[in-house]
């Protein structure tokens, strides 16, 4: 809506403009706009980005993956992450 239509808006008359336009909808406020006008300024779109899961590991395979770090220091931690998930599957 900043640059919506016939003229760019402030932050302010788009929170005025949303709260007319959209009644129903709960209100935005100025810090919000701020936030969606950085985020699509930044990546070119508003939609929510997904978030990276972080793997539930257990304490077997954390033992194990520093066992394998100790063994072999110069090899990546992610690839002994690999190969120790690989060996607990096989």
């Amino acid at each position: 809506m900043i640059g919506y239509g016939d003229r760019a808006r402030t932050q302010c008359e788009v929170v005025r403009l949303f709260r007319e336009t959209h009644p129903d909808l709960p209100p935005l406020n100025q810090g919000t706009i701020s936030k969606i006008e950085a985020q699509y300024r930044e990546m070119g779109h508003v939609r929510k980005v997904p978030c990276k899961r972080q793997a539930v590991v257990d304490d077997d395979t954390k033992l194990n993956l520093l066992l394998a770090l100790e063994e072999n220091p110069i090899t990546p931690a992610r690839q002994l992450a690999c190969d120790t998930r690989e060996d607990s599957i096989s």
